[in-house]
């Protein structure tokens, strides 16, 4: 597939320490759209530096807000294929020629599968989706989707899904899915998302919808 039908969709707030390498390195992939979730740092600044095409929220929407405003970007602008990623530096985006082999050869959703995963919770929600969907990882943060996936369901999340919804609505629709292995890096800061006990009740949350909607 080639480089300028992929959008590499990488929500941001407050990632100046690391988003001008995330975009620098993942160009040659695919085209970068960073979304500025309302930062008050320099994100979108070195974003459009190093080559990106930013979409700045004038308030901050949160990972699933940011993330439908990436999506909805890429559609206007008609990619074929949408890949997410974070800006933390945690996924390497050498990687993303693994996502995009995987839909040249004909799937329509590739979904990463982390080496570990740092929360009770997500460890929960991984058990619940591998037995009932078939995700193995579902707060995965490096997802490709084809854009038929994405036109079917009309949106990337509507009930703060923390990136799950799209995922599976794709697998209960039977779209064809493939899973790749991939080594998390540390990450050089504070996390955005938590470490606490509000960070798992999110994703519990996230998993009780989920289950209940899908």
């Amino acid at each position: 597939m080639d480089r300028s039908r992929i959008a590499l969709i990488i929500p941001a707030y407050n990632e100046a320490t690391t988003i001008y390498g995330v975009v620098e390195s993942a160009s040659k992939f695919g085209v970068p759209i960073v979304v500025d979730d309302c930062s008050s740092d320099r994100t979108a600044e070195l974003a459009n530096k190093a080559g990106a095409i930013v979409v700045s929220n004038s308030t901050n929407l949160g990972y699933d807000g940011a993330l439908n405003s990436g999506f909805a970007e890429a559609y206007k602008r008609g990619f074929q294929a949408m890949i997410t990623l974070d800006a933390d530096g945690q996924h390497d985006p050498s990687i993303l020629a693994l996502f995009i082999e995987a839909l040249s050869c004909g799937a329509d959703l590739v979904l990463g599968v982390r080496n570990r995963k740092p929360r009770i919770a997500e460890h929960l929600f991984a058990f619940y989706a591998k037995f009932k969907y078939g995700i193995r990882d579902p707060l995965c943060g490096m997802k490709a989707y084809r854009r038929s996936v994405y036109e079917e369901l009309g949106f990337f999340d509507s009930y703060k899904s923390i990136g799950t919804e799209l995922a599976i609505y794709g697998v209960k629709k039977r779209f064809v899915i493939k899973h790749i292995n991939f080594l998390v890096r540390d990450r050089i800061d504070s996390p955005r998302f938590g470490r606490l006990l509000s960070a798992n009740l999110k994703i519990i949350r996230a998993m009780i919808l989920s289950g209940i909607k899908y």
